[in-house]
């Protein structure tokens, strides 16, 4: 009987070394362990909450490191690009500059044209990357490093060993209470159950103050963690876009000038006005609106539509209207005699009709200036 016995003892110092072999496989390799050792309802959520917690904080910490590295990713290629666009504005600029042609000038104005329009638009790349780097890169980086979020994990691990601690002091108790049980009435295994109930007991107590600790600086973490990766995604969507919508305005800026040369060079010459060709019809202000009259009883009414200036031309009277090449007008009325009334900059008056062409699509920023 007493073989059977030590042969029983034996084999549960096994399984229960078995037991905290595989509690510690399972529970080095960060946050979680087991569930064998369960003390109550509350103890229970409070590890499953914190199991939560410790996989939501790593993966938006592995989040915003992939932030940070696609940003510093993208600053490095785009200094490339800053540096060749640079490089091609400083190209263009030299040719317009020093280039001279001897069918004309119409290619170096649009190199200088090109070159300023360029540089324009590396420098707003410039500044997106500054911002993307300042504004996005370097806070994430700081909450990646930092130690608020270190120090919640560190809490969470403390809590996990104690678990762990304390499941493997739970073993402990049941082969305590076992050899009570084999050995009524022996005082020196009644002592040794006591000392392991009390330090059991102990182990859970403070298990919990730590638990509460550790899910109160993880949730901290997490919330903060959320709203510093989505404030900094605003950021880097906001900089885009107004990098692109500047851009844009120097490219319209820039293709209206060279659709302008264009029609400069390739429309017929410079209409010459009749010498006979009546004034202008009259011109006069009713309630602050200019209205025209009928000249001779005829005025031909085309509705409103936008035209480009072609030609320059100078105002000889008061009711007519200075011309300048590129600009656009709002043409309200085409008399028969050759002459236009219309609006441009602010300003109304009659100019001849062969200096303008009709414009049925126009950039929104050539819109905004005939007003």
């Amino acid at each position: 009987m007493e073989a059977i016995r030590k042969q029983a003892s034996k084999l549960r110092e096994q399984v229960a070394r078995q037991q905290q072999a595989v509690l510690k496989q399972f529970g080095a390799g960060g946050y979680g362990g087991s569930d064998n050792m369960v003390t109550d309802e509350a103890e229970l959520q409070q590890h499953q909450k914190l199991e939560k917690l410790y996989i939501s904080t790593r993966a938006g910490k592995h989040y915003q490191r992939d932030i940070v590295r696609g940003v510093e990713g993208y600053i490095v290629t785009g200094s490339k690009q800053v540096e060749i666009g640079t490089k091609l504005s400083e190209d263009s600029r030299k040719y317009g500059a020093e280039n001279t042609c001897t069918s004309g000038s119409t290619l170096s104005r649009a190199a200088l044209n090109y070159a300023r329009a360029r540089a324009q638009m590396e420098k707003e790349r410039g500044n997106l990357l500054k911002a993307l780097g300042t504004q996005v890169a370097e806070p994430l980086r700081a909450m990646v490093t930092g130690a608020p979020l270190e120090d919640a994990r560190h809490l969470a691990q403390r809590y996990d060993r104690m678990r762990q601690d304390a499941e493997a002091q739970a073993i402990e108790v049941s082969k305590r209470q076992a050899k009570v049980r084999e050995s009524p009435g022996h005082a020196d295994n009644v002592m040794k159950l006591e000392a392991a109930e009390t330090k059991l007991q102990d182990l859970k107590a403070n298990m919990a103050i730590l638990g509460k600790e550790a899910a109160a600086a993880m949730t901290a973490v997490e919330a903060q963690q959320q709203r510093l990766t989505l404030q900094r995604l605003i950021a880097m969507v906001e900089a885009e876009r107004a990098y692109h919508q500047r851009v844009l305005e120097v490219l319209d800026h820039l293709e209206g000038e060279m659709v302008s040369e264009r029609h400069r060079i390739e429309a017929p010459p410079t209409p010459s006005v009749d010498k006979n060709m009546p004034p202008p019809p009259s011109y006069e202000e009713v309630n602050g609106v200019y209205a025209s009259q009928e000249h001779n009883g005829i005025t031909d009414n085309m509705g409103y539509f936008l035209g480009e200036v072609l030609f320059p031309y100078h105002a000889e009277s008061e009711v007519e209207l200075n011309l300048s090449v590129g600009d656009y007008i709002v043409i309200r009325k085409v008399s028969n005699n050759g002459w236009a009334e219309g609006e441009c900059k602010g300003k109304a008056g009659w100019f001849p009709f062969g200096y303008v062409e009709r414009r049925d699509q126009v950039l929104a920023s050539k819109v905004a200036e005939v007003f």
